[in-house]
This record gives C-alpha cells, structure tokens and sequence, in this order.
C-alpha cells in the first residue's frame, strides 16, 4: 500500500498538513478510479462519486489492524457508492448493460418495495448462483476477483498469472455465457401472451 493511504491508517486525516491531505487523496483516486469508472463508464460521475466516497472514509472510516482490511473496505465504500449511484440515476433507463446486471442484482426493472421485484430479483439471484456452480473454477475465480473484491485486470492477472487482455477475454465470455443461459431460461418461462 502507498505510504499515502497509509496514512488513513495512522493517523487523522483532517490534522494532516494540507499537501499530505492532497497526496493522500489522489492515492485513494488511483486505488478507486478503475472501480468506479467501470461501474458508471462516466468521467465525471466517477470523479464525482470518488469524492463522496472520500469525505465518508474520512468522516467514518472505522479502526483496522491492517492495510489490507484498509485497502479492502475503500474499494468496497467506493463499490457501494456507484452502486447508490446507478441506481438513483438508473430509473428512467429501461436498457440494461450485461456487466451492470451481474454486478447490480437488486437494481430491477420493479419498484423497489414491491414484491414482484423482490421475488424476481431472488430468482434471478438464485440463477447466476447455480450457473456458476457450472462453469469452470478460474472462470468462478475470475468473477470472484472482479466483481466481489473489486480488482483491476492488471490485479487479477497478476495474481492468476495470466496477461491482462486473457483476463479481459475470460470475463467477457463468462458473462456471455451467464446471458445466454439467463436469457434462455427465462424465454422459456414467460407465459404464452395468446392464452
């Protein structure tokens, strides 16, 4: 971990000198960036987000023994926040990107509160589960670094020991695959609209 962020282990941030504050900001910016920016595939919405997910870190940020469980739970606050994001932003947009709907489960088509969404929503959960019960252990691998803790494709590649454009290739296809079977299974249930 960067000596920056380091120091939102260590010490207050708000008593920093105000040069170590911007260093320590711009080393979250660059731990988070990609995260974000894949989420909400937006400049500024990213940047945006990023500061919201600062000034909570800073204000909330609960005590860790290590830069791990540091550096973990700022992907995870940054996770959320365009996770919030799309979400809010989300409504009126009937369109649904692949990645988005793995990554965003719960965002459904149904309001919020309401029980079709909250049952569909369960089922479509329990669909992915059981298909990545079936496809292969470092695809599962693949998925589990991306979307659950949040790395790069340099990250994952440099921890399965593959290059970043095979991560890349991987995921895709394990995505299209997860489509396909969704898409399939749930044509086969829609109700005949002639009965």
């Amino acid at each position: 971990m960067s000596s920056q962020l380091q120091c939102l282990l260590t010490a207050n941030y708000l008593e920093l000198p105000e040069h170590v504050q911007e260093e320590v900001y711009y080393a979250y910016f660059d731990l988070v960036y990609g995260t974000v920016y894949y989420r909400v595939k937006d400049h500024q919405a990213t940047e945006d987000i990023i500061q919201e997910a600062f000034l909570m870190v800073v204000l909330k940020k609960p005590t860790f023994d290590n830069e791990i469980s540091l550096r973990a739970w700022l992907r995870t606050v940054s996770r959320n926040m365009a996770i919030t994001y799309l979400r809010k932003n989300r409504k009126h947009d009937n369109s649904v990107d692949t990645d988005c709907a793995l990554q965003e489960i719960a965002a459904t088509a149904w309001p919020e509160d309401s029980v079709e969404g909250c049952v569909e929503t369960k089922l479509l959960e329990e669909a992915i589960s059981s298909y990545l019960h079936h496809i292969k252990p470092e695809y599962r691998m693949l998925l589990e670094y991306r979307w659950k803790q949040g790395l790069s494709y340099k990250e994952i590649a440099d921890r399965m020991g593959l290059c970043e454009n095979l991560v890349r290739q991987r995921l895709f296809r394990t995505r299209e695959g997860i489509r396909k079977m969704l898409n399939t299974e749930w044509e086969e249930q829609k109700p005949d609209a002639s009965i």
